[in-house]
């Protein structure tokens, strides 16, 4: 009797462990991310998968930047990370008012942190504005530096610019960054809206730790040209996270490419990659993925959610890799 009264409470204690580590958050769980090798781990070593979504630029759907939406995505769609696109040179952006832009930068960030997720900070550029970027990182650094749900995305896309300048310029923000905070992942952008990764694989920063090289997708525009590119960087040792994607057009718009959609679900769990889905905002075009007219800082139902949205909720309910 006593054998099987030893053996109840010893299930009882299991499912009591798992339902605990279930309460756990993701952060909780995995604490501060560092690089081995090509691939992204927890503070204990072992690999871990971030899978999320991106918020939209925040010069023109700051509604979303708030702990509402930063609760739906961790809460009910699941994500392990959120981005804060922070929007650069359009009207709006953080050029024409900083003050703005990190008040929703804020919002988001502590609200990811509530959470228990990861949260990228993006400056969300297609141009050099150096010296804007060095303040910027250099303010988020100093509120942030304690904190091991952060990463930091150096460039959005870079779109005409060399990959020696943007090297040279991701040099200098990584220096300004790990004055400040020595260890939190650090991601470095490239040429051609972040298609030339093979270009930094070919010559990378040294000298750094915890730097990740991003690759951008959409499945609808760029096919098995662009995994086999990423391939390349990954056997040449570049570590790889996928920070911008999604299955339809580059334009953002048009028909969603399922087949396409599927084959890299496929490819980045093999590869052990991360990805980051774009985006949540309220626009027509097939990449937005709440109806028009959305409330942002409200419980959004299903009949709100369009179909891009359904598919990457999907995936983030249901991974088919298990990292965890």
């Amino acid at each position: 009797m006593m054998r099987y009264i030893y053996l109840l409470c010893l299930l009882l204690g299991l499912s009591f462990l798992s339902y605990a580590a279930d309460k756990e958050t993701i952060v909780e769980r995995h604490g501060r991310l560092s690089v081995d090798g090509v691939q992204l781990v927890d503070e204990k070593g072992e690999p871990l998968i971030l899978r999320g979504v991106s918020l939209g630029w925040h010069n023109w759907w700051a509604g979303y930047y708030n702990a509402n939406a930063v609760r739906q995505i961790a809460n009910d769609w699941k994500a392990t990370v959120v981005r804060a696109a922070i929007g650069v040179e359009p009207d709006g952006g953080y050029i024409s008012n900083p003050q703005r832009a990190m008040q929703c930068l804020t919002q988001v960030v502590d609200a990811a942190i509530e959470q228990g997720v990861y949260v990228i900070i993006d400056w969300h550029s297609h141009g050099i504005r150096l010296e804007e970027a060095k303040t910027f990182f250099r303010i988020v650094a100093e509120k942030y530096k304690d904190s091991p749900n952060v990463i930091y995305e150096l460039f959005n896309e870079p779109v005409h610019q060399s990959w020696d300048e943007v090297k040279a310029y991701s040099i200098e923000l990584i220096r300004t960054i790990r004055a400040i905070d020595p260890d939190n992942i650090i991601l470095v952008g490239n040429p051609h809206w972040c298609q030339d990764i093979h270009l930094a694989a070919d010559d990378p920063i040294t000298g750094y730790a915890n730097l990740m090289y991003v690759m951008h997708f959409y499945a609808g525009t760029h096919k098995q040209w662009l995994r086999d590119r990423t391939d390349y960087a990954l056997s040449k040792g570049l570590p790889v996270f996928i920070s911008e994607c999604a299955g339809m057009e580059a334009t953002g718009d048009g028909p969603i490419d399922q087949t396409e959609w599927n084959a890299y679900i496929d490819w980045m769990n093999k590869q052990q990659l991360s990805w980051v889905a774009w985006s949540v905002s309220g626009k027509d075009e097939s990449c937005s993925m709440l109806h028009v007219g959305t409330d942002p800082t409200a419980t959004w139902p299903e009949e709100s959610l369009k179909e891009w949205a359904k598919i990457v909720r999907a995936v983030l309910l249901f991974p088919t890799f298990a990292d965890e």
